[in-house]
This record gives structure tokens, sequence and C-alpha cells, in this order.
């Protein structure tokens, strides 16, 4: 760009401010930092609080120059903004040892007193898979961690909207004293999301605790909470459904191998709130989670079923059938289902059948993956099924395991199955579909 002075300046000069501002939204920090040298009207657009809402701040464990770099411009600008900020993710990438966490944790302390004090407009905060059970983290670093995030939480109570603390993985105690810092000034809570994934270490029995329920009645507006099995009783629910009923949207559960999953909870206390919270639609995932007593003793009818995720993880059990669990379970989700995904090693059994009339069955099902022994000519029945309008599905994402390292003819008739399908698979489906030898 031409010097200021000079009278017949190119069209960059003219552009206007919110064009301008646009054009450095897509600059990284080292180009912005270029650019601003331009001009003047270029370097006051380096300093408009839109560029600098957003920040990912990632901390490696063992970085490459480059990386370390883009980490260390990342930190000061973060630091030089921050009062524009309003959504903050930190990574921690591949931590190793504990000087790095040491070093991690110094960081994060100057980092979050910083923002404490200039910052007035943070509303979003994700600091995923801190795995704070893990060896690396000695307890005078964990302790010093969680209570400047504490305090960190404390100040931001009143505007956060959205917390993310998946995999933080640690104590009861510890956690609470974490989710009570978003209530500690007037004793209650508005935030709307919470992610607490994996927040707890595993094998607790979350559900049992009476700190736990004090804890969430202090919530009371959430309209998304991501959370595991291992927390769900009948307190709870009664609490979603006397604090958070007129904002609850969306409940995503996890249901791990590991974490406690044999509580008893009440059908009446699911059919109570979702009496009470006409929104809700809730989303269970289940890792390793197979067995049909197991399930059932879970996915009760009275639950607003959108989305359900059965991943075996690439484990054989015989124990895990799944038949009735597609043929009885499922079913009773027909009304509700949207979303479906079966990730199973079932080389005991064939399921083909039983797989697609659960999908006939299913009148709102849009999305359908799965992972799993199946027959080539499922495929064929399926969009058979779709063409003459017998489902609704709009995304079908198949992976056919099979028991032999040659998957030539398997492949060459789903080549023929799309090219019978195609003007339907193109114009109406998202659609993939795959072998994959399981030997």
């Amino acid at each position: 760009m031409e010097d200021d002075s000079d009278p017949e300046q190119s069209s960059w000069a003219y552009l206007p401010d919110v064009c301008l501002r646009h054009v450095f939204h897509w600059l990284d920090d080292r180009d912005r930092s270029r650019a601003a040298l331009v001009c003047k009207k270029w370097s006051c657009a380096m300093y408009s609080g839109s560029l600098w809402r957003c920040r990912t701040i990632t901390f490696y464990g063992q970085p490459s120059r480059a990386r370390t770099l883009e980490f260390q411009s990342a930190l000061w600008y973060t630091k030089k903004f921050g009062k524009y900020l309003k959504h903050l993710e930190i990574k921690l990438s591949n931590p190793y040892n504990t000087p790095f966490i040491k070093k991690f944790q110094v960081i994060m302390r100057g980092l979050l007193s910083h923002l404490g004090k200039c910052n007035s407009h943070l509303v979003s905060l994700s600091i995923k898979y801190l795995e704070l059970d893990c060896l690396i983290w000695k307890n005078v670093i964990r302790a010093q961690f969680i209570k400047n995030l504490a305090a960190f939480l404390k100040r931001m109570s009143n505007q956060l909207d959205y917390l993310n603390l998946k995999g933080a993985r640690i104590t009861l105690e510890e956690g609470c004293e974490l989710l009570n810092s978003l209530s500690s000034l007037t004793n209650r809570s508005f935030i709307s999301e919470i992610n607490i994934e994996d927040f707890f270490s595993l094998h607790l029995s979350v559900y049992s605790s009476a700190l736990f329920h004090q804890t969430m009645s202090k919530f009371h507006s959430l309209t998304i909470l991501t959370f595991n099995y291992n927390c769900i009783s009948d307190e709870l629910l009664d609490i979603l459904r006397e604090h958070s009923s007129h904002s609850l949207c969306t409940l995503n559960i996890k249901c791990h191998i590991h974490d406690p999953h044999g509580q008893v909870v009440s059908g009446m206390s699911w059919a109570n709130l979702a009496k009470r919270a006409p929104k809700l639609n809730v989303n269970f995932f289940f890792e390793r989670v197979m067995k049909h007593d197991h399930l059932a003793r879970i996915l009760l009818v009275e639950i607003p079923v959108r989305s359900i995720s059965l991943r075996s993880c690439y484990f054989s059990d015989p124990d895990w059938t799944m038949r009735p669990t597609l043929t009885n379970l499922l079913p009773a989700y027909w009304h509700g289902l949207q979303k479906l995904t079966l990730e199973l090693n079932n080389d005991h059994e064939l399921l083909d059948d039983e797989l697609l009339q659960l999908i006939l069955s299913c009148k709102r099902l849009l999305f359908l993956k799965v992972w799993a022994f199946l027959s080539v000519s499922f495929m064929e029945r399926l969009l058979q099924n779709r063409a003459e309008r017998k489902c609704i599905l709009t995304t079908i994402k198949v992976r056919i395991y099979t028991a032999q390292d040659d998957s030539t003819e398997e492949e060459r008739l789903l080549a023929d199955i799309y090219r019978k399908f195609k003007c339907l698979i193109d114009s109406e489906l998202n659609y993939f579909v795959i072998t994959y030898p399981m030997v």
C-alpha cells in the first residue's frame, strides 16, 4: 500500500473498516502484525476488538521450533488483547513429565490472573483432557492449579455461559469445588452449558454423593449438560426438573464400562423431568456397555432419546448379544430416535434382518453409522427401502467387516449397488460405504 500522503492511493486505502477487519480476521498473528505496519489505518484495524474475541492456546509437550513460536505468539496476544476475549480454549497436548506440568501450571496462573483483572466479556472457557489423575501431576502442582482455576471461575461466574472441563479426571471433592466456584458469589449459577464428561476420576459412584447433588442444585438455567452416567440418580433428575426444566434442551450422557452404571433410576423420575422440560432430548453414548440386561436397566422407555451410540471398541464377547437390544429395546424409541451409531464386533451373530427392521420402525431416523459384520446385500435392501420412502435417512455411513483379507468381490458388489442407486445417493444422501477386513 502506498504512503498516506500520496494523492493517488490504491483502492485498498478506501476499503471500508468493516471489510478491512474481515480481511484481518483471516490472518494469523504473524501476518496481522506485519499488516499492521502498512499504515495508520491498518494499524488501527489490528486493535479492533472483534479480531480478538476467540483464542486457542495449545501447550505442546514436545514442541518443534514452529510450535514454540506459535505458542508464544498466542500467549502474548491473548494477554495484550485479553480485555476483548469472549471465547478461550486451552489445549494440553502430550504432557510428558512433571517439569512440563509445573511450567503449564505457572503460565496458567499468570494468564488466569491477568484475564481475571482485565476481562469482563469472557463467556466461553474450554480446558479439556487435563487428566489430573496422572502421576505427572504432583499433589502440590495439582492443588495449586485447581486453586487458581477455582479463583478464576469465581471471578468470571457472572458472565460465563459455557464451561468445558471434559477429561479433567479429578476427585469428587475437587470437582465440586470447581463447580461451586461458578455459584459462590450469589449461591446460584445461570451458566447455560457445562461439559463434565470424564470430569471425575474413574470408578467413582458420583450418583450417591450428597455433595454432588448440593452442587448441582445451584445451577438454575442449564440448557445443555454433558456428563457421565455414573452421575445419574433420581435426586439429580429431580434437581434438574426443579431448577432447569424451563431451559433444559439436551442431556449428553456417556456410559463407560469402567464407570459405575448399576444404580437403579426410576422411570418416573425421567417421566417427570420430560413432562416439565418438553424441549428435552437425551443422547446416549455407550462404550463397551453392550450386555442387554445392563442396557435395559439404563434405557428406560420414559426417556426422550434422540441419539444412541453403542461402541464395542473392537472388543468381542459372546455375552454381548445385540439381537435382543435391536429387537426389544431400541424400537421403544421409534417415535424420537434421529441418530443411531453402532460399532460392533458381532462376529458371532448376524444382525442384517434385525437392524433393517429397526431402521424401518424408527420414523424419524436421519443418521445411521454402522461398523459391523454385515452382508453386502444389506446395503441393497436398505437403499431399496430408502428409494421406496419407507425410511427417511439422509446420512448412511457403513463399514462392513469381513473375515477375509481379500474383499475384492464385496467391493465389486458395493460398486454395482452404488450404480443401481446412483441417482438417489447423489441427490439425497450423504453416503459412504466400505469393506474392512477384521483378521
